[in-house]
């Protein structure tokens, strides 16, 4: 038989195992918080059907999904959570709870270009707030808090929310006679990549005039101001217009709400650039960012949407949400060495050494003991020299280990080696769990 080249897919991630451990500890710290906040788990199927899928219009999505060639119904992998969770709503709301707090992490696939750092299969990490026919705006202050809460949690505390909010947007440029919202909106969000001048050109490809640019300009330049001095100059202003304020007055709400969720206000900045380039947002928008490492990109976002489930019924279901896609965002702070600091967190695992085949009766009913109250625990079963069995140990980066031999399994006793210090104690088996939980022990 030939040999077969083990190999992937490009654009598929593969971690070794204490690359994994870390990913898993970003993923469960992520869940733990979305837990606390009171969203409750929402599992839909890995495969939905294909007019589903490309229920928000065809496009770049036709081109991008996996679709499945089997069945007669036309079907394929979701490419994100949110259409799931529309279809999920529109089938459901009779059985479900208003507002619906719900979060959902799982794989998703995109058939896009392959680069580094993003991936054709990768987890996103969601909550939305979805309410029926109306949603209360301090919503859209609660849900940031949720993020400042879990980059916290992974020490990463120095992150800026970027906020901004669509009305306010769609107001200004209808003040200023500009018709096609969507075109300038997306020539915006691109402006920190690709510069001044090169934005100007957009825009004057959408037959924006010189005064009209400069105006642009001179909005969105306000960004550089304090919060208050922002909010302040947004106010008083020469503009008429009714959206315009309406959006005005939400992002004043919004940012008093996320002050009063716990976030500081030096880890908020309204910034007028923000448009998240997307039509399905209609009001709060936002992006978030580590400070010093800009560059990586926004390692969160989302925003306010008027109506989730408008393909699937004429039922209004506005929402608040957001977005981690855990699989890139791993591989950023992988690559700029910001997850040593969760090292230490991982490892909690305790071996268990037997030192003969002789000995694994006594050695099994120790692991049992460490696995009944809760401490990870596992055991060495195999047969060679001791120097291979703490290499092993030192290996996958076990800190503390059970060592029995023969006087051990009499004594109804175990030792405790420490692999940092090389010291070595031998206790009571009754003693175990305290000594381990941090009790002395009493031999």
């Amino acid at each position: 038989m030939d040999i077969v080249n083990p190999s992937i897919l490009s654009g598929f991630m593969e971690l070794l195992p204490e690359e994994q451990k870390l990913f898993d500890e970003i993923k469960f710290t992520i869940e733990k918080n979305f837990i606390k906040y009171g969203f409750v788990n929402l599992d839909t199927p890995l495969i939905e059907k294909e007019e589903i899928l490309l229920s928000k219009g065809g496009g770049e999505t036709s081109k991008q999904i996996y679709r499945i060639d089997k069945e007669t119904t036309p079907q394929a992998l979701r490419f994100d959570l949110t259409v799931s969770l529309a279809r999920y709503v529109a089938m459901h709301a009779n059985e479900i709870n208003f507002p619906f707090r719900r979060y959902q992490i799982g794989k998703v696939y995109r058939g896009e270009r392959n680069q580094k750092g993003r991936y054709r299969e990768f987890y996103q990490c969601d909550i939305d707030i979805v309410g029926n026919e109306k949603l209360d705006i301090a919503n859209d202050g609660e849900i940031p808090s949720v993020i400042y809460n879990i980059f916290n949690d992974l020490g990463l505390e120095n992150i800026t929310f970027r906020i901004n909010n669509r009305k306010l947007l769609n107001g200004f440029l209808e003040s200023i006679y500009v018709k096609d919202f969507e075109s300038v909106m997306r020539a915006i969000d691109k402006l920190p990549k690709i510069g001044i001048e090169k934005t100007k050109l957009e825009l004057e490809k959408f037959g924006l005039n010189v005064i009209q640019i400069n105006k642009i300009f001179d909005f969105i330049n306000l960004s550089e101001l304090e919060n208050k001095e922002v909010l302040d100059k947004l106010l008083n202003t020469e503009i008429n217009n009714d959206v315009y304020f309406e959006g005005l007055n939400e992002l004043n709400k919004v940012y008093k709400y996320m002050e009063l969720f716990g976030i500081p206000t030096k880890n908020i900045k309204i910034d007028l650039m923000i448009t998240r380039g997307l039509d399905y947002y209609t009001g709060t928008v936002f992006e978030t960012f580590l400070d010093g490492y800009e560059s990586i990109g926004s390692i969160c976002s989302g925003g306010r949407y008027d109506d989730l489930a408008s393909n699937f019924t004429k039922q209004k279901y506005p929402g608040i949400g957001l977005s981690i896609g855990l699989t890139r965002l791993f591989y950023q702070l992988n690559e700029s060495n910001l997850l040593k600091k969760q090292e230490e967190k991982v490892n909690h695992n305790i071996l268990v050494i037997p030192m003969s085949e002789e000995v694994y009766d006594y050695s099994i009913e120790v692991v049992n003991l460490l696995r009944n109250n809760n401490i990870n625990s596992q055991i060495y079963l195999e047969t060679t020299k001791t120097k291979k069995k703490f290499n092993y140990a030192d290996k996958i980066g076990i800190k503390k280990a059970i060592i029995i031999g023969e006087t051990e399994k009499q004594n109804k006793t175990i030792s405790l080696r420490n692999f940092e210090n090389g010291d070595q104690e031998e206790f009571k088996l009754e003693n175990l769990v305290k000594i381990l939980n941090g009790g002395k022990n009493e031999n």
